[in-house]
């Protein structure tokens, strides 16, 4: 028995491995397509880079390790049983719950480790690469030399092209500040951008252009209208190069306490005591609603004053119907009532929004706890439903299982995203949102691994062919 354990494990370890890995490489990439802009024409270092990628593959994790899982199992039961070893299993007795039993204790261990994983470590590698994205972000460099546009992301500089591609631009117009004293503007046909290699600096080789300076500034309009000129030159060059220090505009590193905030870098543990103070605070505001409610209300008032004043009700005041009022005093009256029931609508619109917000932080922060468990529980039942559909098509390698696990994983892959946006909609409550597509898939497995137990396949077209026939 204890062969066999080895012997399953070692077949199921290496797929799942390489499948892991190959789906790790194809999120990844999918990662920077979707921020190659914000990484290009950056100055980043390798450094910056490779660490931004090491903790946003630690949040696809989620991604991948459900398409390995349901990959690797479809691999080794369908080696296994196209090799006639599952075959060969089942004549010596053994049941395929007993032949899968080292496994499912594999995966049992990879189920707590992806939970593990997902209360601990996702949250703060999320914190991190969502700190480093926005400082990536916030590095501008690209936005210098945008054609179309006049650009003024670096103090006391203008800068205009017309047109160009990454490095080479046409018909540049520079307009330089930085000295209150002197203003220049550069022009040329066309030119090219490099940055130093410090990242310190950023230099223009210039073609065919002129350089305009404006002397004393400052006081050009007193210039212009006293004495009717100011003071400057223009120069002419067919090569030049423009120096522009741009050390005060490298990547700056934010504090990663700003981002703490958000719910999804919390573990389940900060999430629950959070969710404890919202409860307060709502139970609270409930309060404290029903009792202004009660205080803007005659009826309420009336009651308490009576209460207080049994002994003196004799000489309350005499009430005044409608109907001895005068004209003027019913429409003060009237006037009055109407403003104080738009306020009283103003207030229910603000308490109702306010209700809403505190039940849509309710929502994100039990979405955010049923995705933590959810995701542990959906890679054992993706398992059961790899490790049956192997065993019944027979089929291992890269070639009918990942067409197999491609199919079945864009379908809970959608049927997560549904039930995901369903609950943050508030269609859905956020239990049923978030384990919607393991609902799903759990009757499935039950129904795979009762075929593949008896041996059945999943269609019998034979049957139905011969009964036909008959």
């Amino acid at each position: 028995m204890k062969k066999l354990y080895y012997f399953s494990i070692k077949s199921f370890i290496g797929p799942f491995f390489i499948t892991f890995c190959i789906s790790m490489f194809m999120l990844i990439m999918q990662f920077l397509w979707k921020y190659i802009d914000d990484l290009i024409g950056k100055g980043l270092g390798f450094g910056v880079i490779l660490e931004l990628f090491f903790y946003a593959s630690a949040t696809l994790i989620p991604l991948a390790l459900p398409l390995a899982m349901l990959l690797s199992s479809i691999m080794t039961m369908g080696n296994m049983a196209e090799n006639n070893e599952l075959t060969a299993l089942k004549s010596a007795g053994l049941s395929l719950f007993k032949i899968l039993k080292p496994l499912t204790y594999v995966v049992i261990v990879i189920s707590i480790f992806t939970f593990l994983f997902a209360n601990f470590v996702i949250p703060v590698a999320t914190m991190k690469w969502r700190t480093l994205i926005y400082d990536i972000q916030g590095t501008k460099i690209a936005s210098i030399v945008k054609p179309g546009t006049y650009s003024t992301a670096l103090e006391g500089y203008a800068i205009k092209i017309r047109e160009g591609n990454e490095k080479e631009f046409k018909d540049i117009v520079i307009h330089d500040h930085s000295n209150p004293e002197l203003i220049k503007t550069i022009k040329a046909e066309k030119g090219e951008v490099y940055k130093s290699n410090d990242d310190a600096s950023l230099f223009f080789k210039l073609s065919n252009g002129f350089v305009l300076e404006e002397m004393n500034a400052n006081n050009l309009y007193q210039n212009s209208v006293n004495k009717g000129y100011f003071s400057g030159r223009k120069s002419s060059f067919q090569e030049a190069s423009y120096k522009i220090d741009i050390s005060g505009f490298k990547m700056s590193r934010s504090d990663e306490s700003l981002f703490k905030n958000e719910f999804e870098m919390w573990n389940i543990l900060q999430l629950t005591n959070a969710l404890d103070s919202i409860k307060n605070q709502a139970l609270k505001y409930r309060e404290t609603y029903i009792k202004r409610l009660k205080n803007e209300h005659a009826l309420f008032l009336n009651k308490s004053i009576n209460f207080k004043n049994t002994s003196n009700r004799k000489k309350t005041k005499k009430v005044i119907t409608v109907d001895q009022m005068s004209e003027k005093d019913k429409l003060i009256a009237y006037q009055h009532n109407i403003s104080r029931i738009r306020r009283k609508n103003q207030n229910i619109d603000v308490d109702k929004e306010f209700i809403k917000i505190k039940n849509g932080s309710l929502n994100k922060f039990y979405i955010e706890i049923n995705k933590k468990f959810s995701l542990s529980f959906a890679v054992f039942v993706l398992f059961f439903v790899g490790a049956p559909l192997g065993a019944i098509v027979k089929k291992g390698g890269f070639g009918a299982p990942v067409v197999i696990a491609a199919l079945l994983f864009l379908v809970y892959y959608v049927i997560t995203e549904v039930g995901l946006n369903l609950a943050q909609a508030e269609v859905f409550t956020p239990f049923f949102g978030i384990w919607l597509a393991t609902l799903v898939l759990l009757p499935i497995a039950f129904w795979l691994m009762r075929n593949a137990s008896l041996d059945r396949k999943l269609i019998n077209f034979t049957y139905k062919f011969k009964k036909n026939k008959e």
